[in-house]
């Protein structure tokens, strides 16, 4: 991954751009769920919504890989950036969630339950950093995992197979959240 890192910096483009970049193709992959919904003008079918949101929900999480990489290579990291990273991040899976549930590509109570446990996942881990406890790399479901469950459920060709996506979330990012939690009050 460094030396797609170094190609990226030599564009010199911040690792920011590629953050905003990363929010930009979550925000299209967001709107492209919610098309099956659409106006009739606009529909699209959900087959295509399914595998062209996922396409670009596949994108952004390359462009989330990117953007710290471009930031060590350009020895530019900083808490400013990280924290501007760790937050569009958050939004840019609210937003995909958001897409889903509006396009009916599956139940918005069980989207509302994936969003927040994933987001649970995020602000327990956050959480425990304020007391100084690591813990990136525990749990079987951090935001990678959980995005590319979406995103290559969602290029298979079954009707209701995003909804079975947004429930495999739920259940990894719940079983998440309970090894971070168990983890955490170990270390207190």
């Amino acid at each position: 991954m460094s030396k797609l890192g170094l190609i990226f910096a030599s564009l010199g483009l911040s690792a920011n751009f590629w953050t905003m970049i990363g929010l930009a193709t979550s925000t299209l992959a967001g709107v492209v769920y919610a098309m099956p919904a659409a106006t009739p003008t606009i529909r699209l079918p959900w087959f295509y919504a399914s595998i062209i949101g996922s396409i670009l929900l596949l994108i952004s999480g390359f462009f989330d890989i990117i953007d710290g990489n471009v930031a060590r290579m350009t020895r530019k990291s900083s808490k400013k950036g990280a924290f501007l990273d760790s937050s569009l991040d958050k939004l840019a899976e609210a937003i995909i969630f958001i897409g889903i549930a509006a396009g009916s590509l599956a139940d918005p109570l069980l989207c509302m339950i994936a969003l927040s446990l994933s987001l649970m996942v995020s602000y327990v881990r956050a959480r425990a950093e304020s007391f100084g406890i690591e813990l990136k790399g525990i749990g079987v479901g951090e935001r990678a995992e959980r995005l590319l469950i979406i995103a290559i459920m969602g290029l298979i060709p079954v009707v209701g197979i995003i909804q079975w996506a947004v429930i495999v979330v739920s259940v990894v990012s719940g079983i998440t959240l309970v090894q971070r939690i168990a983890v955490t009050l170990k270390m207190l």
